[in-house]
Protein backbone atom coordinates (compact mmCIF):
# COMPACT_ATOMS: atom_id res chain seq x y z
CA UNK A 1 0.00 0.00 0.00
CA UNK A 2 1.04 3.56 -0.94
CA UNK A 3 1.96 6.03 2.05
CA UNK A 4 1.54 9.43 2.22
CA UNK A 5 4.48 11.97 0.77
CA UNK A 6 3.77 12.98 4.29
CA UNK A 7 4.87 10.34 6.37
CA UNK A 8 7.86 9.35 3.79
CA UNK A 9 9.18 12.52 4.83
CA UNK A 10 8.43 12.00 8.56
CA UNK A 11 10.38 8.34 8.01
CA UNK A 12 13.50 10.56 5.95
CA UNK A 13 13.63 12.90 8.63
CA UNK A 14 13.78 10.47 11.32
CA UNK A 15 16.19 8.14 9.52
CA UNK A 16 18.29 11.41 8.74
CA UNK A 17 18.31 12.70 12.30
CA UNK A 18 20.06 9.17 13.47
CA UNK A 19 22.49 9.04 10.89
CA UNK A 20 23.71 12.60 11.22
CA UNK A 21 23.40 12.84 15.41
CA UNK A 22 22.57 9.82 17.17
CA UNK A 23 25.33 7.03 15.19
CA UNK A 24 28.06 9.67 15.30
CA UNK A 25 27.66 10.10 19.27
CA UNK A 26 28.92 6.32 20.14
CA UNK A 27 32.05 6.78 17.68
CA UNK A 28 32.88 10.00 19.19
CA UNK A 29 32.24 10.98 23.30
CA UNK A 30 30.71 7.26 23.82
CA UNK A 31 33.71 5.95 23.19
CA UNK A 32 35.96 4.76 25.65
CA UNK A 33 38.97 4.08 23.64
CA UNK A 34 41.20 2.89 26.63
CA UNK A 35 38.81 -0.02 27.17
CA UNK A 36 37.21 -0.24 23.81
CA UNK A 37 33.54 -0.57 25.21
CA UNK A 38 30.93 2.07 24.65
CA UNK A 39 29.70 4.33 27.83
CA UNK A 40 26.73 3.22 29.32
CA UNK A 41 25.09 6.69 29.08
CA UNK A 42 25.72 10.21 27.72
CA UNK A 43 24.74 13.59 29.27
CA UNK A 44 21.56 14.77 27.24
CA UNK A 45 22.63 18.54 26.76
CA UNK A 46 26.54 17.95 26.41
CA UNK A 47 27.07 14.42 25.00
CA UNK A 48 29.50 14.09 27.52
CA UNK A 49 30.40 10.93 28.70
CA UNK A 50 28.54 10.30 32.89
CA UNK A 51 31.04 8.96 34.77
CA UNK A 52 30.68 5.26 34.78
CA UNK A 53 29.82 2.28 37.36
CA UNK A 54 29.28 -0.26 34.66
CA UNK A 55 29.78 -1.50 31.58
CA UNK A 56 27.06 -4.24 30.82
CA UNK A 57 27.22 -7.26 28.17
CA UNK A 58 24.49 -6.11 26.88
CA UNK A 59 25.44 -2.77 26.07
CA UNK A 60 28.38 -3.51 24.09
CA UNK A 61 25.95 -6.47 22.01
CA UNK A 62 23.50 -3.54 21.48
CA UNK A 63 25.84 -1.63 19.90
CA UNK A 64 27.62 -4.60 18.09
CA UNK A 65 24.04 -4.91 16.19
CA UNK A 66 23.85 -1.53 15.36
CA UNK A 67 27.35 -0.85 13.82
CA UNK A 68 26.49 -4.10 12.09
CA UNK A 69 23.52 -2.91 10.54
CA UNK A 70 24.91 0.42 9.52
CA UNK A 71 28.34 -1.42 7.83
CA UNK A 72 30.68 0.12 9.93
CA UNK A 73 32.81 -3.06 9.80
CA UNK A 74 35.91 -1.54 11.56
CA UNK A 75 33.87 -0.60 14.47
CA UNK A 76 31.83 -3.82 14.55
CA UNK A 77 34.81 -5.78 14.21
CA UNK A 78 36.37 -3.87 17.49
CA UNK A 79 32.69 -4.46 19.58
CA UNK A 80 33.01 -8.32 18.62
CA UNK A 81 36.39 -8.73 20.10
CA UNK A 82 35.68 -6.28 22.96
CA UNK A 83 32.17 -8.37 23.71
CA UNK A 84 34.22 -12.04 24.17
CA UNK A 85 37.18 -10.24 25.75
CA UNK A 86 35.12 -8.44 28.87
CA UNK A 87 32.48 -10.60 29.07
CA UNK A 88 32.76 -13.75 27.91
CA UNK A 89 34.13 -17.20 29.35
CA UNK A 90 34.77 -19.22 26.02
CA UNK A 91 32.26 -21.37 25.94
CA UNK A 92 28.86 -19.43 25.27
CA UNK A 93 28.13 -17.84 29.13
CA UNK A 94 28.57 -13.95 29.82
CA UNK A 95 28.89 -12.06 32.79
CA UNK A 96 26.46 -9.17 33.13
CA UNK A 97 28.88 -6.27 33.87
CA UNK A 98 32.26 -5.21 34.63
CA UNK A 99 33.81 -2.34 36.62
CA UNK A 100 35.01 0.83 35.18
CA UNK A 101 38.48 -0.91 35.29
CA UNK A 102 36.83 -3.22 33.25
CA UNK A 103 37.21 -6.33 35.75
CA UNK A 104 34.37 -8.62 36.49
CA UNK A 105 31.52 -6.82 38.79
CA UNK A 106 28.26 -9.06 38.36
CA UNK A 107 28.88 -11.97 36.98
CA UNK A 108 24.85 -13.02 37.24
CA UNK A 109 24.22 -15.80 34.29
CA UNK A 110 21.34 -12.99 32.57
CA UNK A 111 18.87 -14.97 29.67
CA UNK A 112 18.73 -10.84 28.67
CA UNK A 113 22.37 -10.91 28.19
CA UNK A 114 22.61 -14.18 26.31
CA UNK A 115 19.77 -13.42 24.67
CA UNK A 116 21.29 -9.97 22.79
CA UNK A 117 24.70 -12.00 22.78
CA UNK A 118 23.26 -14.00 20.14
CA UNK A 119 21.02 -11.53 18.27
CA UNK A 120 24.16 -9.42 18.17
CA UNK A 121 26.42 -12.30 16.43
CA UNK A 122 23.13 -13.44 14.21
CA UNK A 123 23.19 -9.56 12.36
CA UNK A 124 27.02 -9.63 13.35
CA UNK A 125 27.56 -12.40 10.62
CA UNK A 126 24.79 -11.48 8.54
CA UNK A 127 26.43 -8.09 7.71
CA UNK A 128 29.83 -9.49 7.85
CA UNK A 129 30.28 -12.90 7.13
CA UNK A 130 32.69 -13.28 9.98
CA UNK A 131 32.46 -17.26 10.71
CA UNK A 132 33.46 -16.51 14.75
CA UNK A 133 30.09 -14.99 15.00
CA UNK A 134 28.81 -18.22 14.43
CA UNK A 135 30.79 -20.02 16.55
CA UNK A 136 29.66 -18.06 19.42
CA UNK A 137 26.44 -17.43 18.26
CA UNK A 138 26.10 -21.59 18.40
CA UNK A 139 27.61 -21.67 21.75
CA UNK A 140 25.73 -19.15 23.08
CA UNK A 141 22.33 -21.10 22.42
CA UNK A 142 23.70 -24.17 23.71
CA UNK A 143 24.49 -22.86 27.15
CA UNK A 144 20.69 -21.25 26.77
CA UNK A 145 18.96 -24.59 25.70
CA UNK A 146 20.84 -26.48 28.30
CA UNK A 147 21.44 -24.87 31.53
CA UNK A 148 18.37 -21.87 31.69
CA UNK A 149 15.45 -24.17 30.96
CA UNK A 150 12.84 -24.38 33.31
CA UNK A 151 11.65 -27.51 32.37
CA UNK A 152 8.15 -26.10 31.69
CA UNK A 153 9.34 -25.45 28.25
CA UNK A 154 10.74 -21.38 28.84
CA UNK A 155 13.44 -20.49 30.46
CA UNK A 156 14.71 -18.62 34.07
CA UNK A 157 15.72 -14.99 34.27
CA UNK A 158 18.66 -15.12 35.87
CA UNK A 159 21.07 -17.62 37.16
CA UNK A 160 24.08 -17.17 39.76
CA UNK A 161 27.62 -17.67 38.09
CA UNK A 162 27.64 -21.36 38.41
CA UNK A 163 23.60 -21.63 36.60
CA UNK A 164 21.96 -22.25 39.96
CA UNK A 165 18.82 -21.18 40.60
CA UNK A 166 18.83 -17.44 42.70
CA UNK A 167 14.86 -16.95 42.54
CA UNK A 168 14.46 -14.87 39.48
CA UNK A 169 11.45 -16.70 38.05
CA UNK A 170 10.08 -16.56 34.29
CA UNK A 171 10.23 -13.32 32.75
CA UNK A 172 8.28 -12.57 29.61
CA UNK A 173 10.88 -9.76 28.88
CA UNK A 174 14.09 -12.33 28.14
CA UNK A 175 11.77 -14.52 26.55
CA UNK A 176 10.57 -12.03 23.85
CA UNK A 177 13.93 -10.82 23.27
CA UNK A 178 15.18 -14.50 22.80
CA UNK A 179 12.25 -15.05 20.19
CA UNK A 180 14.04 -12.27 18.55
CA UNK A 181 17.58 -13.59 18.97
CA UNK A 182 16.53 -16.84 17.52
CA UNK A 183 14.52 -14.98 14.57
CA UNK A 184 17.78 -13.76 13.36
CA UNK A 185 19.54 -16.88 13.99
CA UNK A 186 17.48 -18.65 11.57
CA UNK A 187 17.73 -16.08 9.10
CA UNK A 188 21.60 -15.61 10.00
CA UNK A 189 21.60 -19.54 9.42
CA UNK A 190 18.91 -21.32 7.85
CA UNK A 191 18.72 -23.81 10.70
CA UNK A 192 15.21 -25.36 10.69
CA UNK A 193 16.14 -25.61 14.53
CA UNK A 194 15.42 -22.52 15.46
CA UNK A 195 11.93 -22.67 13.44
CA UNK A 196 10.74 -25.28 15.44
CA UNK A 197 11.95 -23.60 18.68
CA UNK A 198 10.08 -21.02 17.94
CA UNK A 199 7.06 -22.45 17.56
CA UNK A 200 7.19 -24.00 20.76
CA UNK A 201 8.09 -20.74 22.97
CA UNK A 202 5.32 -18.89 21.12
CA UNK A 203 2.83 -21.73 22.46
CA UNK A 204 4.34 -21.89 26.36
CA UNK A 205 4.54 -18.15 26.48
CA UNK A 206 0.63 -17.99 25.66
CA UNK A 207 -0.23 -20.53 27.90
CA UNK A 208 1.81 -19.05 31.12
CA UNK A 209 1.92 -15.52 30.22
CA UNK A 210 -1.30 -14.35 28.12
CA UNK A 211 -4.45 -12.73 29.80
CA UNK A 212 -7.61 -14.04 27.95
CA UNK A 213 -9.37 -11.02 28.55
CA UNK A 214 -7.50 -8.58 26.81
CA UNK A 215 -5.22 -11.34 24.59
CA UNK A 216 -2.01 -8.91 26.30
CA UNK A 217 1.17 -10.91 27.52
CA UNK A 218 1.53 -9.63 31.17
CA UNK A 219 5.14 -9.18 32.41
CA UNK A 220 5.06 -12.11 34.89
CA UNK A 221 3.20 -15.70 34.52
CA UNK A 222 -0.55 -15.30 34.98
CA UNK A 223 -1.41 -15.26 38.90
CA UNK A 224 1.16 -13.73 39.74
CA UNK A 225 1.07 -11.17 42.58
CA UNK A 226 1.73 -7.31 41.30
CA UNK A 227 1.37 -8.15 37.50
CA UNK A 228 1.29 -5.43 35.00
CA UNK A 229 0.99 -5.09 31.20
CA UNK A 230 3.50 -2.94 29.75
CA UNK A 231 2.10 -1.55 26.04
CA UNK A 232 5.64 -1.39 24.44
CA UNK A 233 6.12 -5.25 25.16
CA UNK A 234 2.46 -6.12 23.22
CA UNK A 235 3.44 -3.53 20.33
CA UNK A 236 7.54 -5.50 20.57
CA UNK A 237 5.97 -8.32 20.57
CA UNK A 238 3.06 -8.00 17.88
CA UNK A 239 5.96 -6.96 15.59
CA UNK A 240 8.44 -10.22 16.42
CA UNK A 241 5.10 -12.33 15.38
CA UNK A 242 3.25 -10.66 13.27
CA UNK A 243 6.06 -9.79 10.97
CA UNK A 244 6.65 -13.69 10.53
CA UNK A 245 3.21 -14.93 9.56
CA UNK A 246 4.27 -17.94 7.72
CA UNK A 247 6.19 -18.93 10.57
CA UNK A 248 3.94 -17.95 13.41
CA UNK A 249 0.87 -16.76 12.15
CA UNK A 250 -1.21 -20.10 12.44
CA UNK A 251 -0.47 -19.97 16.35
CA UNK A 252 -3.21 -19.06 18.91
CA UNK A 253 -0.42 -16.54 20.31
CA UNK A 254 -0.83 -14.59 16.54
CA UNK A 255 -4.58 -14.18 17.49
CA UNK A 256 -4.23 -12.77 20.74
CA UNK A 257 -1.71 -10.41 20.08
CA UNK A 258 -3.41 -8.52 17.73
CA UNK A 259 -6.16 -8.47 20.40
CA UNK A 260 -3.27 -7.16 22.54
CA UNK A 261 -2.32 -4.40 19.96
CA UNK A 262 -5.84 -3.06 20.04
CA UNK A 263 -5.97 -2.87 23.89
CA UNK A 264 -2.62 -1.32 24.43
CA UNK A 265 -3.40 1.02 21.48
CA UNK A 266 -6.83 1.73 23.15
CA UNK A 267 -5.30 2.48 26.50
CA UNK A 268 -1.80 2.76 26.92
CA UNK A 269 -1.65 5.49 23.72
CA UNK A 270 -2.54 8.92 24.44
CA UNK A 271 -4.47 10.35 21.31
CA UNK A 272 -3.46 14.14 21.53
CA UNK A 273 0.65 12.81 20.90
CA UNK A 274 1.12 9.37 20.55
CA UNK A 275 2.50 8.89 23.50
CA UNK A 276 2.90 5.54 24.65
CA UNK A 277 2.43 4.94 28.76
CA UNK A 278 5.09 2.48 30.35
CA UNK A 279 2.41 0.39 32.71
CA UNK A 280 -1.32 -0.19 32.60
CA UNK A 281 -2.95 -2.93 35.31
CA UNK A 282 -4.56 -5.99 33.61
CA UNK A 283 -8.22 -4.12 33.31
CA UNK A 284 -6.62 -1.52 31.14
CA UNK A 285 -6.57 1.19 33.94
CA UNK A 286 -3.13 3.60 34.23
CA UNK A 287 -0.38 2.05 36.31
CA UNK A 288 2.49 3.98 35.27
CA UNK A 289 1.97 6.94 32.60
CA UNK A 290 5.53 8.02 31.80
CA UNK A 291 6.87 7.81 28.34
CA UNK A 292 10.04 6.06 27.61
CA UNK A 293 11.25 6.57 24.32
CA UNK A 294 11.42 2.35 23.32
CA UNK A 295 8.11 2.13 24.03
CA UNK A 296 7.42 4.93 21.44
CA UNK A 297 9.72 3.13 18.89
CA UNK A 298 7.88 -0.22 19.38
CA UNK A 299 4.45 1.45 19.10
CA UNK A 300 6.17 2.83 15.58
CA UNK A 301 7.55 -0.34 14.22
CA UNK A 302 4.12 -2.20 15.40
CA UNK A 303 2.24 0.19 13.43
CA UNK A 304 4.39 -0.42 10.55
CA UNK A 305 3.78 -4.05 10.46
CA UNK A 306 0.50 -3.76 11.21
CA UNK A 307 0.06 -1.66 7.73
CA UNK A 308 -4.02 -1.09 8.28
CA UNK A 309 -5.05 2.49 6.88
CA UNK A 310 -5.76 3.93 10.12
CA UNK A 311 -2.26 2.71 11.64
CA UNK A 312 -0.79 4.28 8.64
CA UNK A 313 -2.90 7.37 9.72
CA UNK A 314 -1.31 6.85 13.58
CA UNK A 315 2.31 6.32 12.41
CA UNK A 316 2.09 10.18 10.56
CA UNK A 317 0.66 11.48 13.28
CA UNK A 318 3.43 9.75 15.53
CA UNK A 319 6.50 10.65 13.06
CA UNK A 320 5.50 14.22 14.13
CA UNK A 321 4.89 14.53 17.43
CA UNK A 322 8.06 11.90 17.96
CA UNK A 323 10.02 14.35 16.66
CA UNK A 324 9.19 17.50 18.19
CA UNK A 325 8.85 15.87 21.59
CA UNK A 326 11.66 13.15 22.16
CA UNK A 327 14.73 13.92 19.68
CA UNK A 328 16.61 17.04 19.24
CA UNK A 329 19.61 18.55 17.83
CA UNK A 330 22.21 16.88 20.54
CA UNK A 331 20.04 13.16 20.46
CA UNK A 332 16.93 12.17 22.17
CA UNK A 333 15.37 12.50 25.62
CA UNK A 334 14.86 8.79 27.79
CA UNK A 335 11.90 9.64 28.92
CA UNK A 336 9.11 11.75 29.59
CA UNK A 337 6.04 12.29 31.44
CA UNK A 338 2.72 12.88 29.82
CA UNK A 339 3.08 16.40 30.26
CA UNK A 340 6.17 16.52 28.41
CA UNK A 341 8.68 17.42 30.61
CA UNK A 342 11.77 15.43 30.52
CA UNK A 343 11.83 13.02 33.28
CA UNK A 344 15.47 11.42 32.25
CA UNK A 345 17.73 13.71 30.17
CA UNK A 346 20.60 11.01 29.97
CA UNK A 347 21.24 9.07 26.69
CA UNK A 348 21.79 5.50 27.12
CA UNK A 349 23.89 3.63 24.51
CA UNK A 350 21.00 0.80 24.42
CA UNK A 351 18.54 3.29 22.78
CA UNK A 352 20.11 3.20 19.46
CA UNK A 353 18.98 -0.38 18.79
CA UNK A 354 15.56 0.46 19.54
CA UNK A 355 15.92 3.65 17.30
CA UNK A 356 17.04 0.95 14.69
CA UNK A 357 14.87 -2.06 14.53
CA UNK A 358 12.10 0.73 14.33
CA UNK A 359 13.63 2.98 11.66
CA UNK A 360 14.60 -0.10 9.79
CA UNK A 361 10.47 -1.27 10.03
CA UNK A 362 9.95 2.36 8.93
CA UNK A 363 11.88 2.65 6.00
CA UNK A 364 11.22 -0.87 4.37
CA UNK A 365 7.24 0.76 4.97
CA UNK A 366 8.36 3.62 2.58
CA UNK A 367 10.12 1.35 0.38
CA UNK A 368 13.80 2.57 1.65
CA UNK A 369 17.16 0.90 1.64
CA UNK A 370 18.33 2.56 4.82
CA UNK A 371 20.94 2.58 6.44
CA UNK A 372 22.87 3.27 3.60
CA UNK A 373 25.61 1.44 3.41
CA UNK A 374 29.70 2.86 3.25
CA UNK A 375 30.08 3.27 -0.09
CA UNK A 376 26.92 2.42 -1.60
Amino acid sequence: MPISPELNQGVAALTAHYDATVLPLWTASGWNGDLLLPYEALDGASAAPLAPARYRAMACARQLYVFSLAGNHAHADTLFGSLQAYFGNGEGAWLYSVDPAGTPLDATRDLYTHAFVIFACANYHARRGNPDALDVLDETVDVVEDLFGDEQGLYHAALTEHFRPKGAGVLQNPIMHLTEAYLAALDATGDEWYAERLREIAMAVHERFVDPASGCIAELPQGSPGNRIEPGHQFEWFSLVAGRPSLLGDLPLADTLRQAFAFAQRHGVVPSTQGVSAALNADGSMLDDTQRIWAQTEYARALAVHGAPESLAALEAWTQQFRSRFLHDHGWHECLARSGSVVRAEMPSTSPYHLATSYSALAALAGVAWPALPGA
